[in-house]
Parts: structure tokens; C-alpha cells; sequence
């Protein structure tokens, strides 16, 4: 804020596998820096991070929250840590990913009784895609069955000999040793110290040609030296701290906050670009530029937006500017969010995350700036969502109440999405598994008293024909005075893909008059809504409408368009319609020691593996799966796996049903259709 100097800031993202540490130790530096009156701990609900009722509940992390904290290093100079804890569980890792796009640096934790997890890889990997400088916290060293060394080799074989310890556990003591601090090193540990020392004076020389050319010649390298040179290596990952800790006993804490300052950039050290490529200045005097990448439904102030500084300025009163959506704001205070605390503050800085009230039409992925500001930051890259349900109310004429809750529930959460899908008449909720859904659903009931019926969706199945087939009807009716005529005959045929027309009109010698061709082409359009086998969408079929009758007093459009219908319907079951699928490429991580069963289980869902390879440590199967196979494959795939193995999936093709599976679905649909009718 205002009393801090931006090269005294450091914001970090807290990241890793669910129950790795992070929020205890958050906890710990929340307490150590006097932002609560006792040590939090989210397994007995007194957590200042998880204090959400979703969080309390489940026992983990599900929504990615600032905090902002001051301390003192062991010069006495002060600093501020702007920490954004964010979830473990792979269903919030939309929150995960929003925390890494405002965030100079990531510590990514490891517990040191479990050692590497898919929540510690999954992040890492982010990290790596987004070029953002990290560290590694191996927490729970205070644990019976504690092994660092084990864990530290495990991350070095899988992350790389760059990844150095800079804090190391004392054994059978519940402290840590400094690598590069003047403390004295126990006699046990002394060797260890001096080659991990040599390790990183050799990296922080390795970070420019001066610093090398000393170290060449054999000058010894000062202190300042050293961490600007290792600070610059962090910057590049080329080095990745490491750091021994435990929350429970406060071990490690003193030093990590040292090497938090010492190693990782601030944000006046990393470059930030706009989408445009050009760099933003961090400076106070440069012009205010933010992003928000996250919002908050407060039951008590509203939405909130949480905007993150990355250059100038942003003062309390006034007005801003949305460039996204060109559109003027007005502001009346800066909450700066610790937990349930919330603190206004007069104005923010590069490397701070506020909260905005009630602003207009600022949304997500939304960025601000001064009055004819034209620089924008690119938008968040969120996933694909995993997995779906059809969402009903309990109550008959609860439709609105629970669909404006379910909006509010997934404006807060960007991986959710609620669309009605237009071809099965469903409300789906979507989203990156179970856990996901369940919490978004349940804030939903609480905030709205509504409740609801989760079902799988249908499957939005598409028809089409394989074949050539002539379709013929006429439409007459009598019924006392102007009757209804309209004859049509037509061919219907698979449409290639490079004809640019699906309607053809070949009629010659005025069979069917000019002016009623575009009755009978929109009986074609509204036909192709429910095809003759399941009443699906019917698509990629060529209409040639190529004879007909009329009367001159008796045919109409209305006549022409049923007859335009009928005839389509007939032409269709001639020319060997078929039903269609969306296939969905599907990429699976699993470890190796489950690719049996995995594989085994993608078979069973009629899926076809494309290709295999290794991905940090990790196998990773390339697959086509029909979707109707995946609804829930989220949690099958964690139940067969121990919660290791993820999933990504997009839409590829739709593909022609096997006709054994057809005949079923066809069934089912003529069965539906009589139902109603019956009704």
C-alpha cells in the first residue's frame, strides 16, 4: 500500500496437492503476523484461509483467496507478502489457474510424508506453461515419518537437478539450517551445508558474465552478489528453491519469509506483459493498470471484484476505466481481504490484490485502467469442464428461482458453466467434477431455498442419412370453403462437404410457383429439427426439391411447408438415415501402475487410444471416447486411480452410433414420444 515500496512487495500464489500444508502454514504466517489472535487449523474448522462454509464442511480448500500480510526479515527491513491460497482438489483448478495469472512467484508445497502428488505436478506444470518463477516448500518435516531427503529426490528426478535446497531440516531437531545464512551448521549436517552452498554460489555466477567471470578468477562472490544472482536464476527457473518447513511447530517459518524476500522477484523485478506484447510499468507514477480475476458474492456488500495492480496507482475515490468492456466505473473504496477481515485502504500498488464493491459492469477477466487507457491483459485459459448434470427443480415453478441461482453461483466460479441446450430441452451445470458441482448446487439451495434433482444428460445425438431417397407428399384439405393444397416431391442425399448448399430448388415449368419455394424451404428447415429416427437434429443432408402441384385458389404456404416436412421425413427413411455421437478427444494422466486398469476401462467405453508418453512422471493416453461414455468418468477415473489420474476433453466429430446401441436409442426416443402423446 502506500507506506510499502513496490520492490518490498512480494506476491505469491500458495499451490499444491490437497493437504500438503499450504493453508496450515498460511495459517502459521497469519498468526505469527498478528492478523489473528491464535494459530488457525482447517481440520478443526478454525481456519482463517478456509473459512468459507463450503471449506468448513469439506475439510479443503475451494476457493482461491488474497491475504495480506507485513513482517520484518532479519535486517529489520519491512516487506509485505500478498499470498493467494489456492486448492489443491483437481475440481477447483479454475481457482488455481485465475490465482497464477496475478501472482509474480508460486510455492508449490509438498508434504514430506507423501512426497509428490498429481496436485503438486498439476501445478508445477502450470508454472512451467506460464513462465512464472516458483519455489518448493516440503512441509510436515516435523511428522514421525518425515523423510525430506526422499522427497527431495523424488522432485529432483522428476523436476530436475535445478530444484536446490536453501533451507534443510536438522534431524531429531525441530529446526532448519539457513544454506546461505551465518548461523552455525550442525556438525552432522556440516557437508551437506558446504556442497549445497557451492551448488548455488555456482548458480547465482552462472546468472550473468560478470558475476561468472569473478567467480572464474577466484574472487569470492559478496553476499548481495549471491542472492541477486540467485534471485535472477529463480526469475528464469533456472533455480527453484527449496525450503524445509513445518506449520504445526513454526520450523522453517523465520527462514522462508528470508528466502521469500531474498530469492523471489518482486513486482518490480518481473516483467509483465499487456495481451499485446508490450511491458507494464510497475512504477506508482506509471498509468493504473489491473486485472480482475476473480468475483465474490458477498451476502453483505454485494459483488466484489478482486482487481490485482500490476502498474500505477489505483486510488480509492473516483473513477476508473474497464477497457474490456469500454465502460466508465466509479469506485468509493479499496478492501483489502483477510479472510472474513476486511480492511479499506486510501490506495494500491503494483503487486497488490483489492477487492472492488459494486461495480457496474466489471466482470471477470475484465481489465481496468486510468480514463483512455487501450491496455488489456490476456484472459484466463480455463479447461474444458469435465463433467455434467442435468439440473431439475424439486418444485414445480422453482425454474426461475433456481436458475438465477445457479447464475450466481457460476459467475463466482469460471470453470462452471449453465447453458439450456437447445436440442434436449435441459438445464446442464458443468463443470471439473463432482466436488465442483456438489459445492456450486449447495450454495445454490442455501442462498435460494430451492431444491434439485441432478441427473446424467442426455446426449445431444444428431441424424443424418448415408444414402440417396425420393420423398413425396401432398398436403390437401377440404374443410368447407378455401381448402389447403400443396404437393412436393424431393431427393434427399448425403451433403458433401464442399458443396456450399444444402437446398437445391430444381423445379422447372412452374410444378410448384416461385413464391411458394420458400414456404417449402422453411418445412424443410423446421423438419430437420427432429429427424425420423429419434428426433434429433438432422444434419449434413442435401435437399433437391424438384417437383410438385399446386391450386390456384386452394394451395397456400402454410400447405407448402407441411408438405415440405412431410416429404423430408419420407425421403429420409429411404436414404438409410443413421444416428450421430459426438466423439470427444479425451487426454488422461494416470500414474504407470494404473494404465491396466485405465486402459481397460477406456475399451469398455468404446473409447479408441490414439497414443501414449510421459509427461512428469506421469503416463499420458490419448484417446477418442463417445461422450455419452463420460458423463461421469471424473469420479471413475479418480476411484480407479486414488484420486492420482485427471482428464482433459474437447469436442471432436460426430461419428455414426454402432447400430446395436442405435436401435436402443431409437427405442427409448419412440417410447418418450408415446408417453406424450399418451399425456
Amino acid at each position: 500500500m502506500k507506506d510499502m515500496p513496490v520492490a518490498n512487495v512480494r506476491n505469491l500464489a500458495f499451490l499444491g496437492h490437497t493437504g500438503s500444508g499450504k493453508t496450515a502454514l498460511l495459517d502459521a504466517l497469519l498468526f505469527k503476523a498478528g492478523l489473528n489472535d491464535r494459530k488457525g487449523s482447517p481440520e478443526n474448522g478454525t481456519s482463517m484461509a478456509d473459512w468459507t462454509d463450503e471449506e468448513k464442511d469439506r475439510k479443503i480448500s475451494v476457493w482461491a483467496k488474497p491475504f495480506d500480510l507485513a513482517f520484518k526479515v532479519a535486517s529489520g527491513a519491512r516487506h509485505r507478502l500478498v499470498v493467494t491460497d489456492t486448492p489443491g482438489y483437481a475440481d477447483f483448478v479454475g481457482q488455481m489457474l485465475c490465482a497464477l495469472s496475478v501472482a509474480d512467484a508460486g510455492l508449490v508445497f509438498v508434504d514430506a510424508t507423501s512426497g509428490l502428488q498429481v496436485g503438486a505436478t498439476r501445478a508445477w506444470r502450470q508454472c512451467e506453461k506460464a513462465s512464472i518463477p516458483r519455489g518448493i516448500v516440503i512441509s510436515g518435516i516435523d511428522k514421525d515419518n518425515a523423510d525430506f531427503d526422499g522427497v527431495l529426490t523424488a522432485i529432483q528426478s522428476v523436476w530436475g537437478a535445478r530444484c536446490v535446497p536453501v533451507t534443510v531440516p536438522v534431524p531429531g531437531n525441530a529446526s532448519v539450517v539457513d544454506v546461505l545464512g551465518p548461523a552455525a551448521v550442525p556438525g552432522d549436517l556440516a557437508a551437506t551445508v558446504e556442497q549445497l552452498k557451492t551448488q548455488l554460489v555456482e548458480a547465482a555466477a552462472e546468472s550473468n558474465d560478470a558475476l561468472m567471470e569473478k567467480y572464474l578468477g577466484g574472487e569470492a562472490l559478496t553476499a548481495e552478489e549471491i542472492a541477486g544472482g540467485l534471485r535472477e536464476s529463480v526469475r528464469a527457473a533456472k533455480l527453484v528453491p527449496v525450503f524445509a518447513a513445518s506449520a504445526k511447530t513454526d520450523a522453517g517459518l523465520p527462514e522462508l519469509l528470508e528466502g521469500i524476500v531474498r530469492l523471489l522477484p518482486s513486482p518490480a523485478d518481473r516483467k509483465v506483459r499487456a495481451a499485446d506484447g508490450a511491458e507494464v510499468d510497475p512504477s506508482p507514477t506509471a498509468p493504473f493498470a489491473g486485472y480482475v480475476w476473480r468475483t465474490i458474492s458477498d451476502p453483505f456488500v454485494g459483488q466484489l471484484s478482486l482487481c490485482r495492480v500490476f502498474g500505477g496507482t489505483m486510488k480509492g475515490e473516483g473513477e476508473i476505466y474497464n477497457v474490456t468492456k469500454g465502460a466508465k466505473e466509479r469506485i468509493g473504496g479499496l478492501i483489502v481481504l483477510n479472510g472474513k477481515k476486511q480492511e479499506t485502504v486510501t490506495e494500491a500498488h503494483a503487486g497488490d490484490i483489492v477487492a472492488l464493491a459494486k461495480l457496474k459492469s466489471t466482470g471477470f477477466n475484465d481489465t481496468l485502467g486510468a480514463a483512455g487507457a487501450t491496455v488489456t491483459f490476456p484472459p484466463v485459459a480455463l479447461p474444458n469442464p469435465v463433467m455434467a448434470y442435468a439440473v431439475t427443480p424439486k418444485t414445480q415453478g422453482d425454474d426461475d428461482k433456481m436458475m438465477g441461482g445457479l447464475h450466481r453461483v457460476a459467475e463466482e466460479d469460471p470453470t462452471l458453466r449453465l447453458e439450456r441446450n437447445a436440442e434436449t430441452h435441459e438445464v446442464i451445470l458443468s463443470g471439473m467434477g463432482d466436488a465442483e458441482i456438489n459445492v456450486a448446487v449447495d450454495k445454490m439451495r442455501k442462498h435460494s431455498k430451492v431444491e434439485v434433482n441432478l441427473t446424467t444428460p442426455k446426449v445431444a445425438y444428431k441424424e443424418t442419412v448415408t444414402g440417396r431417397g425420393e420423398g413425396h407428399y401432398k398436403h390437401k384439405k377440404q374443410t368447407g370453403g378455401r381448402g389447403q393444397y400443396g404437393e412436393v416431391y424431393l431427393r434427399v442425399e448425403p451433403k458433401q462437404p464442399d458443396e456450399p448448399d444444402w437446398f437445391v430448388n430444381a423445379v422447372v415449368g412452374g410444378t410448384i410457383p416461385g413464391n411458394f419455394i420458400p414456404a417449402v424451404q422453411k418445412g424443410l428447415v423446421e423438419g430437420m429439427t427432429r429427424g425420423p429416427l429419434a428426433g434429433s437434429p438432422v444434419v449434413n443432408v442435401k435437399v433437391v426439391v424438384y417437383d410438385g402441384s399446386y391450386h390456384d385458389v386452394d394451395s397456400s404456404e402454410i400447405a407448402f411447408k407441411i408438405a415440405g416436412a412431410r416429404a423430408l421425413k419420407e425421403g429420409m427413411l429411404k436414404s438409410k438415415p443413421v444416428l450421430l455421437e459426438p466423439i470427444m478427444k479425451v487426454r488422461v494422466m494416470i500414474p504407470d501402475q494404473c494404465m491396466g486398469d485405465v486402459t481397460g476401462d477406456l475399451n469398455h467405453r468404446r473409447g479408441r487410444i490414439l497414443g501414449m508418453d510421459t509427461e512428469d512422471g506421469m503416463q499420458v493416453l490419448t484417446a477418442d471416447i463417445p461422450q455419452a461414455e463420460l458423463f461421469q468418468y471424473s469420479s471413475q477415473l479418480r476411484s480407479m486411480t486414488g484420486g492420482r489420474g485427471t482428464f482433459e476433453m474437447e469436442f471432436s466429430r460426430l461419428e455414426v452410433v454402432p447400430s446395436n446401441i442405435a436401435q436402443k436409442i431409437v427405442a427409448e426416443a419412440q417410447k418418450n414420444k408415446q408417453d406424450e402423446h399418451e399425456e
